[in-house]
């Protein structure tokens, strides 16, 4: 006999939950099973607080309507018909009429109606639909076009550990604080550091992609474990600054979002000091984020100040370098150097603006 449905409380709304004892992330030698309805709850408790981060923003679903194990493997892009996990960028059929949409246009110039949360009730309609993983826009409505966060995505890579990445975002911290900019940083729920900086929304995606290579180039003079090569093999034992993060339609896991990981790691805003201190960040779990969030939100006063992007983007002009690469669906863009791997790449097969020359296609 199938479970009755239960109901959780989000803000001022009661929100239906459907196969309630489902098992969502399987027991670990930390902790037992988590349940579908825990999830919901999860979501209900730290709803206040993902609202002021994730609120009137276009978000993306990262859904696991079958819940996670370890092993499972989250699709590609919608083509990638084998993944246990997706995205889901444009509302499902079905949803509530509470649920708010806001349209974004891609790169490629399609649009889509994206689920913008209006209400922490939102984070746990969402959760029953199986989301675990938020991705908002660093855009708010009305203005989707003029992102207002700038997002330092720092990826440790092969041969690296969290240590490392905690080490380049206290000199991330340091050089921020130098240009009059503040930083508020989290973990992503696995071992990177994500750090934010709120700016006035008066530039394009373009300058804060450029912004971030500026802040990357400056951090790589100033500490060698850090990379802005786009190329994986050009990387090393580094941690990559991931500038592409803040392209259009790129986002990061929100902060509270939980992971498609073994125990329910979540994504969890934190004070500097706290980052210092942290060995594991895999004890921020579904479990004890909820606790932790009791004792204060460490981004609570992130919108009371919005900073100008001009000290980076004159990092971006002085710094030598030139433009970097794209995704590979991006369209090719001006500047940009040949998308192709540097130990695979015939000089005479490209010409000085990057493109591949006709005879050699």
């Amino acid at each position: 006999m199938a479970t009755p449905a239960a109901s959780v409380r989000a803000g001022e709304r009661d929100v239906r939950v459907t196969s309630p004892d489902r098992v969502i992330y399987e027991a670990t030698e930390a902790g037992p099973a988590i349940t579908k309805l825990q999830v919901c709850e999860y979501f209900s408790a730290v709803g206040p607080a993902m609202m002021r981060a994730v609120g009137d923003r276009p978000t993306a679903m990262e859904r696991w309507p079958d819940g996670y194990r370890d092993g499972m493997r989250l699709a590609t892009g919608p083509q990638d018909k084998g993944g246990d996990g997706f995205y889901q960028k444009r509302l499902p059929k079905g949803a509530p009429d509470w649920i708010e949409t806001v349209d974004i246009t891609f790169p490629s110039r399609r649009t889509a109606a994206e689920l913008c949360p209006s209400e922490p009730a939102s984070f746990v309609w969402a959760a029953q639909m199986g989301t675990l993983t938020f991705h908002p826009w660093p855009v708010r409505r009305p203005e989707v076009d003029r992102p207002d966060e700038l997002r330092l995505d720092l990826d440790p890579q092969p041969g690296t550990t969290f240590a490392d990445a905690q080490r380049v975002a206290e000199v991330t911290r340091e050089l921020l604080a130098e240009l009059g900019l503040r930083g508020y940083p989290k973990t992503s729920g696995n071992r990177g550091i994500h750090v934010y900086v709120r700016i006035r929304p008066e530039y394009t995606f373009e300058d804060v992609r450029h912004a971030a290579i500026g802040l990357g180039r400056e951090l790589e003079r100033r500490d060698d474990g850090v990379t802005t090569a786009w190329w994986k093999e050009e990387r090393g034992e580094r941690i990559f600054l991931d500038y592409n993060q803040n392209n259009r339609d790129r986002t990061i896991a929100s902060a509270w979002s939980l992971r498609a990981r073994p125990g329910a790691p979540a994504s969890t805003p934190m004070t500097w000091s706290t980052l210092a201190q942290t060995r594991d960040p895999r004890a921020y779990t579904l479990h004890t984020v909820p606790d932790y969030l009791a004792d204060g939100d460490p981004w609570a006063d992130m919108d009371d100040e919005a900073f100008s992007l001009d000290p980076l983007l004159q990092l971006w002009e002085t710094l030598p370098g030139g433009e970097l690469n794209f995704p590979p669906d991006y369209p090719k863009m001006p500047g940009e150097p040949p998308r192709v791997q540097p130990s695979k790449k015939v000089a005479e097969h490209w010409d000085d603006d990057g493109n591949r020359v006709p005879d050699h296609r």
